[in-house]
């Protein structure tokens, strides 16, 4: 019998420039182009958010920022946001996100005591801010030093849950070849798209939205050192074609433009039960408790991304779920807001971090566009598959 894939060495890192979401806040609210009524909804946008902190690549956004000359998104002196165009964005993103894609990449390879940079036979990146090529995945190969004959994959433009199937590939792959070893990484910079703007879903992406990067290593060999790690037991993807015009992610000539209407919250209350039910059907007991509205007593751990505060307690009050529960992707909202497809592996590490237990399950999910609900199912294991 085959064995199944971890998830192990799971890394996150943040840019250094922080910004306070009170800060931010303010000059969005204070651009001449925004009237009352916009006003109203960015200070209500902002504050209802439950963020506190975000990270951006964008050191022009910090407080004390060194003035560049001349500036590209924010003029210190106005206090006025810039529009750049997509390419300049884009510039940008190729710049910082290659930095981003080597550097948690080697942590991850770095932090696993039984893999080396000659174990890797798979690469798969995601991101959705920004395009390039030759693309992160071959930039991994030549920064780690990786062989040339590795297999390299970039799941592209999938939006927030893309890391839920980057996952899924790579248990794919482990369970075709038992010898696979394989380098996901996330890399998202989606502070590169903000602009000034009166249209609700951009002050709601701009409410919300920041940087981080995320690697592990997925892998179905038995390795002889234990490690914190989760088992990929299971995955499904499940679509709600009532909300496709309501989560989208779209290239405008001044950035790339989310579109994250109010509806989405209320679009995942009424479906979020018919999209992840089929993940537990097979699973015994799970079945049973998920049919009696119990799966919250049965699985401990919940990884769900944090897409917004309103979506958070969507989720928690249609599966029952308690305020702990909740509490690793609600801090993760708080301190780093919503960094994309990498923001669901920040949540699934602070779970490992807190000391979950050999053994114990995690249910996690994302959402995205489509409106796409991904979800899986996993097992806290030593790292040893």
């Amino acid at each position: 019998m085959s064995r199944s894939a971890v998830l192990r060495s799971l890394r996150t890192i943040v840019p250094d420039t922080v910004i306070e979401q009170d800060a931010v806040r303010d000059i969005f609210a204070a651009q001449p182009d925004v009237g009352r009524l916009a006003t109203r909804i960015i200070g209500a946008s902002f504050n209802g958010s439950g963020i506190d902190t975000r990270h951006t690549v964008i050191e022009e956004l910090a407080p004390a920022a060194a003035p560049t000359d001349p500036p590209t998104f924010l003029d210190p002196d106005t206090g006025l946001l810039l529009s750049p165009g997509t390419k300049v964005r884009n510039d940008v993103y190729v710049t910082e996100a290659s930095r981003l894609f080597v550097e948690v990449a080697r942590q991850a390879l770095d932090a696993d005591p039984d893999v080396v940079a000659a174990d890797i036979t798979h690469v798969i990146t995601v991101s959705c801010t920004g395009f390039h090529a030759p693309g992160p995945e071959y930039e991994i190969v030549r920064g780690l030093g990786l062989s040339d004959s590795v297999q390299r994959y970039h799941l592209g433009f999938m939006g927030c849950y893309a890391s839920m199937p980057a996952l899924r590939a790579a248990s794919q792959f482990c369970a075709a070849d038992p010898d696979a070893v394989v380098l996901v990484v996330s890399v998202e910079l989606c502070t590169v798209h903000l602009r000034s703007s009166e249209d609700p879903d951009l002050i709601v992406a701009n409410s919300l939205f920041a940087d981080g990067a995320a690697a592990g290593i997925v892998t179905a060999r038995d390795l002889a050192t234990p490690v914190p790690a989760v088992r990929l037991d299971g995955f499904h993807t499940a679509i709600a074609p009532e909300g496709e015009r309501d989560m989208a992610w779209t290239i405008g000539d001044h950035g790339f433009e989310m579109i994250l209407s109010t509806r989405v919250p209320q679009i995942i209350g009424e479906t979020i039960i018919g999209a992840v039910g089929p993940l537990y059907a097979h699973e015994g007991e799970l079945a049973a408790a998920f049919a009696q509205g119990r799966v919250g007593e049965r699985v401990e751990h919940w990884a769900i991304h944090p897409g917004g505060r309103s979506i958070l307690d969507r989720v928690q009050e249609r599966l029952g779920l308690s305020d702990v529960q909740m509490q690793p992707a609600r801090e993760t909202l708080r301190e780093y807001g919503n960094m994309s497809s990498a923001t669901i592996l920040f949540v699934i590490r602070r779970i490992l971090d807190e000391g979950a237990a050999d053994g114990s399950r995690i249910a996690a999910m994302a959402f995205g566009p489509g409106l796409t609900a991904e979800s899986a199912l996993m097992t806290v294991t030593s790292g040893v598959a």
